[in-house]
This record gives structure tokens, sequence and C-alpha cells, in this order.
């Protein structure tokens, strides 16, 4: 594998009903069934699907646009990357890029995240 190549997950139900996750140059690595009944909300579903993707490093943006673009706004969803030594975090409609590391950068998103209802035990995506 390339270094060149950025991974994620995005979560199959925090995607809104109508929406496509199709960036140019996604590519599926693959789809895992989990029972998450133990740390989801009353108003999240108890199993979720983890699609893990691939795309190459030069399509960040373009990766974040579409998640900002087709997740649920509802409950505070998000899904995250690495893009070298950038976290990318992305909600509903908004992107955050921070230097991995930057406690600042970190802390906005949580604040954020607290703003739009994530629960505060998911605001927990590794450095």
């Amino acid at each position: 594998m390339s270094s060149h190549v950025i991974t994620g997950y995005v979560i199959g139900e925090s995607l809104r009903s109508d929406a496509v996750f199709q960036p140019r140059g996604l590519r599926l690595r693959g789809i895992r069934r989990m029972d998450v009944s133990a740390s989801a909300t009353d108003t999240q579903p108890s199993l979720w699907t983890f699609v893990e993707w691939e795309a190459d490093a030069e399509n960040v943006a373009e990766v974040a646009d579409a998640l900002a673009s087709t997740l649920e706004p509802s409950t505070g969803w998000y899904a995250d990357f690495t893009a070298g030594d950038e976290r990318v975090v992305v909600f509903a409609g908004k992107v955050f890029r921070y230097r991995r590391g930057d406690e600042a950068g970190r802390a906005e998103v949580i604040a954020y995240g607290r703003s739009v209802g994530t629960p505060e035990h998911q605001l927990d995506w590794a450095e």
C-alpha cells in the first residue's frame, strides 16, 4: 500500500437516508457489523455498520466534503480520519482539520461535538 493513501471508517447508520458517500477515488476496504448497545445512546441504533474505506491522499478535501454533505445532522454523528500529520474530523456540514497532537485544535472539535449533541463518551477519536 502506498503511503499516499488515507483510510477511515464511516458508520452506515450515521448517513442520511438519501445520502450517497462516493467521492472520487473511494475504495472499499471492508464492512463489519458490531453490537454497540453498551455504548449507544437511546437515540442511536444498537447495531452499527462500520464501512472501512481508503482514498488517495490528494483527495482529503473531497472526502471530507463528501462526508460533511452525507452525515445525518441529528445526535452529532461524525467521522474522522488521519491525513499525514493532520486529524480530520467531519460533522454534518462542518469539517475540522488540525495537526495531530494539537490540544487546542482537538478541544475546539470536542466543544463543537458537544454543541451538536455528540455523546461525551463518543468524542474519543484516536490521535
